[in-house]
């Protein structure tokens, strides 16, 4: 488990004083936060979220099983690795054909060095990491910015397009109609500078 770059007391503690109607929310969860799980590196968890995308948990954890099952074993699991895979092994685990060329450009690019380990990654800016990675083929800013809230701890990061965020802001205040992202751009400025705690208690609501 890798460790939060901020306190989150400190984030809970802002953001309920300044959204008073979230941290109402906030309080029914008090007993909970987030605890970042981070993968072996940002290669592994970049390849998970590819497979993950656009599909339900269930089916998503199914595939990429499957995918895993291909290589000898979990040391095996690697860039070089994922090349010498054909597409008809990965079109066999369930990977779809616009998945299996994001899995392959983000093994190039790795290899090439272009996307960073983790301790590299933690010396970039939240913005120079989002467009290092979202360089790679089939992968958004959403994609980077999980990666910014679950793996790297990062505190002030807002993902707009989220459903889930949209929805639990919603719920929260009582709202008829979701914000779009560019409403939600501004009404979330008030939890600044820990817009990730705001965007996690949202995800809360929604449950």
């Amino acid at each position: 488990m890798t460790k939060l770059e901020y306190d989150w007391d400190d984030g809970f503690a802002h953001v309920a004083k300044r959204d008073k109607r979230l941290g109402k929310v906030m309080r029914n969860w008090s007993h909970a936060r987030l605890e970042p799980k981070r993968l072996a590196s940002p290669f592994h968890a970049l390849m998970r979220a590819i497979i993950y995308q656009q599909l339900s948990g269930k089916a998503a954890a199914t595939i990429h099983g499957r995918v895993l099952d291909l290589f000898p074993s979990k040391r095996h699991v690697a860039p070089a690795g994922i090349l010498e895979l054909s597409d008809t092994q990965l079109r066999g685990a369930g990977v779809s054909g616009n998945k299996v060329k994001a899995l392959r450009d983000l093994a190039q690019r790795t290899i090439a060095g272009e996307i960073p380990s983790f301790a590299k990654l933690k010396r970039l800016s939240d913005d120079e990491i989002i467009e290092r990675i979202t360089a790679v083929h089939g992968i958004g800013r959403w994609t980077v910015e999980m990666l910014l809230i679950f793996q790297l701890g990062r505190p002030d990061v807002l993902p707009i397009d989220d459903l889930g965020v949209r929805k639990g802001y919603a719920i929260a205040h009582g709202l008829d109609e979701l914000p779009t992202p560019k409403e939600l751009a501004v009404l979330a400025e008030k939890w600044k500078p820990f817009r990730s705690v705001g965007s996690w208690y949202c995800w809360r609501a929604t449950e």
